[in-house]
């Protein structure tokens, strides 16, 4: 399972985005779990369309149920309707 930090930022991005890819290469199905964020920011956003591509591509089965209404409200803010993230989030 991979659990966000409670701030997906730009300050720890990359270190996100290697422990995804890693979680990647070693499981067929990648659980993320986003209940602690309470902040993210544009990259963090582009962060999360970019692994959910990345687990796509790789053809592993990815479970997750967005539960983050800060992650949530953050795309809507941002206008994002990328239907490969929008098929995860629950949107309210």
């Amino acid at each position: 399972m991979l659990k966000l930090p409670a701030e997906l930022t730009i300050a720890i991005v990359d270190e996100c985005k290697s422990n995804f890819i890693k979680a990647v290469e070693e499981q067929d199905l990648i659980i993320i779990d986003d209940s602690e964020v309470v902040r993210i920011d544009t990259i963090g956003i582009q962060m999360l369309i970019a692994v959910v591509t990345y687990i796509a591509a790789q053809n592993k089965e990815l479970q997750w149920q967005s539960t983050s209404p800060v992650i949530q409200e953050s795309i809507k803010l941002l206008g994002i309707n990328e239907p490969i993230l929008n098929q995860y989030l629950v949107m309210s």
